[in-house]
C-alpha cells in the first residue's frame, strides 16, 4: 500500500532540470523566469529539509484509492479513476511506543514540524503526513460545492489513509486547521481516537459568536468589500506566490523569516534552517491548486467557522478533557 522514498540514512540530492527545460530557460532574461515546481520537486526539498532531523525515518507515499467505498464521489467529482496517496513520515520509535498522528495547518504541511520530530520521537512513534491536496500528497482537482463536501474531502481521506497504514487507535494532533479536521474526525470516528491535542485549534467559533462589530464596520468600507469579495471568490494566499513567479521564492523567504524569526518565540532559525524551510514552503505554496480551495468552504470572511466545532457536537463538554495548546 506504500512506497519507501527516503530516509534520514541518505544524504539529500538536488533534482536535475532536463536538457529541454534548461534550453527553454536560456531563451528567457533571468529575471523574468517562473520557477518550476511539482510535487517532485517539494519531496526534494521536504528530503533536504527533514536531513536536519537526526532521529531515523521513512517516507512514504501511502495509496487510499481513487474514493471512499461506496462513494459516488471520488477525491472529488473526479472523472478519474487514479489512485490518491498520502505523503507520510513515519519516525523511528522505542518499541510499544505509544502512536502520534500529527496534521498540520492551512498552508503548512508536515515539514512545518521538522524541529518538533526528535522530541517527540523520544517518547511516541511519531507518523506526520500531508493532508490530501497539500504538500507532497496527492493534488485532486478541487471540486467541493459545500461545507459538508469540504469536511468529508479531509476527513474520509484521511480514514483511507488510517485503514491502509492498518492503525487502530491512536493520539491525534492537530494544529490550526489541522486541529479542525483532527476534531471532526475524532467526533466521526472517535473509535479510532485515544487522545485528541489540538494545538491553537482553528474552527471553534462563529461570527455571531465572537461578536466581532469591527469586522462588520469594516465589510462596509470598500477595502472590507474587494477582500470579502476576494474571498468568496476562493483567492488564495498561494495564487499570490503563484503569480509573483520569479518574485515568488523571495516573498516565501520574508515570510519564513517573520513567521518563525523575528515574530515567533524561542530559539530562531538558523540560517541554513531558514534557506531549507523557506524553499520548501515555496514549492507546497506554489504547486498546483488542490486542498487550498477548502477556505471559503469551512471560514467565512475573516477566518470564522461556517459549522463551529462546539456547535458540531452533541455535547459541548465533549473537548473539554483534550489538551488545547
Amino acid at each position: 500500500m506504500a512506497e519507501e522514498l527516503g530516509s534520514s540514512a541518505s544524504a539529500p540530492t538536488t533534482t536535475s532540470s532536463s536538457s529541454s527545460w534548461a534550453k527553454t530557460r536560456s531563451l528567457w532574461p533571468s529575471i523574468l523566469r517562473w520557477i518550476p515546481t511539482s510535487v517532485d520537486h517539494i519531496i526534494a526539498a521536504e528530503k533536504r529539509l527533514l536531513f536536519l532531523v537526526k532521529t531515523p525515518y521513512v517516507v512514504e507515499q501511502v495509496n487510499i484509492g481513487s474514493g471512499p467505498p461506496g462513494s459516488k464521489i471520488r477525491w472529488f467529482r473526479s472523472t478519474s479513476d487514479e489512485p490518491r496517496f498520502i505523503n507520510t513520515a513515519t519516525f523511528q520509535s522505542k518499541e510499544d511506543s505509544p502512536t502520534l498522528v500529527m496534521v498540520h495547518g492551512y498552508a503548512a504541511s508536515q515539514g512545518f514540524f521538522f524541529r518538533n520530530f526528535d522530541a517527540l520521537a523520544n517518547r511516541f512513534k511519531v507518523i506526520a503526513i500531508d493532508q490530501l491536496g497539500w504538500g507532497g500528497s496527492s493534488r485532486p482537482d478541487f471540486t467541493c460545492k459545500s461545507t459538508e463536501e469540504t469536511e468529508a474531502w479531509f476527513i474520509d481521506s484521511f480514514e483511507e489513509w488510517r485503514k491502509a497504514k492498518n492503525l487502530g487507535s491512536f493520539i491525534l494532533l492537530g494544529h490550526s486547521f489541522g486541529g479542525y479536521v483532527a476534531a471532526k474526525y475524532a467526533l466521526k470516528h472517535p473509535e479510532h481516537v485515544q487522545h485528541l491535542i489540538l494545538v491553537g485549534p482553528a474552527g471553534f467559533s462563529s461570527e455571531s459568536e465572537s461578536k466581532s462589530e469591527w469586522l462588520a464596520k469594516f465589510r462596509e468600507t470598500w477595502k472590507g468589500a474587494v477582500l470579502n469579495h476576494l474571498w468568496e471568490s476562493n483567492f488564495t494566499p498561494q495564487k499570490v506566490v503563484r503569480g509573483l513567479g520569479p518574485w515568488g521564492p523571495d516573498l516565501v523567504h520574508r515570510y519564513t523569516t517573520a513567521r518563525f524569526g523575528a515574530y515567533s518565540t524561542g530559539e530562531v532559525l538558523t540560517e541554513e534552517e531558514s534557506k531549507l524551510l523557506s524553499d520548501y514552503v515555496y514549492h507546497t505554496l506554489a504547486a498546483k491548486a488542490s486542498g487550498e480551495l477548502c477556505l471559503k468552504y469551512i471560514f467565512s470572511f475573516g477566518a470564522f467557522a461556517r459549522m463551529p466545532l462546539i456547535q458540531r457536537s452533541d455535547n459541548p463538554t465533549y473537548f473539554y478533557p483534550f489538551l488545547f495548546l
